[in-house]
């Protein structure tokens, strides 16, 4: 499984969007891969633009996987939080709480955003 950040998934959604980000999310839906969870849904909804693209977050509900946002996601989400602010980073919240979900639930992360960049090079989990 790959979760799929916001960030991809809005390069897929909007025309101008990145096209090697579009086509990464594109086969990881055709291979079935591709999942959200409930803060990436939220981001969606919360910048979603006009009908087109309502429709389609309705259709990603229908179809997609949603990793739970359990109490360990939350606890790893806390502890990296910790460690990438004693190190001078800081990212924010909804990003490291992806991370925190993708590596609780062991599967890959695909995003768009230099925030995971950012976690991924001090070592912290799920980035």
């Amino acid at each position: 499984m790959i979760l799929i950040d916001s960030s991809s998934w809005i390069h897929l959604l909007r025309p101008q969007g990145d096209a090697d980000a579009r086509r990464r999310v594109e086969a990881a839906l055709r291979a079935g891969e591709a999942c959200w969870c409930p803060i990436v849904r939220l981001e969606l909804w919360n910048g979603a633009r006009g009908e087109r693209e309502q429709q389609v977050l309705r259709r990603f509900e229908d179809v997609l996987l949603s990793l739970p946002m359990d109490d360990e996601v939350w606890d790893t989400a806390c502890g990296i939080a910790r460690r990438a602010r004693s190190r001078g980073v800081t990212v924010p919240a909804p990003d490291i709480a992806i991370a925190a979900c993708a590596h609780r639930h062991g599967v890959a992360l695909e995003s768009a955003d230099t925030d995971f960049d950012r976690l991924a090079a001090l070592g912290l989990p799920g980035a």
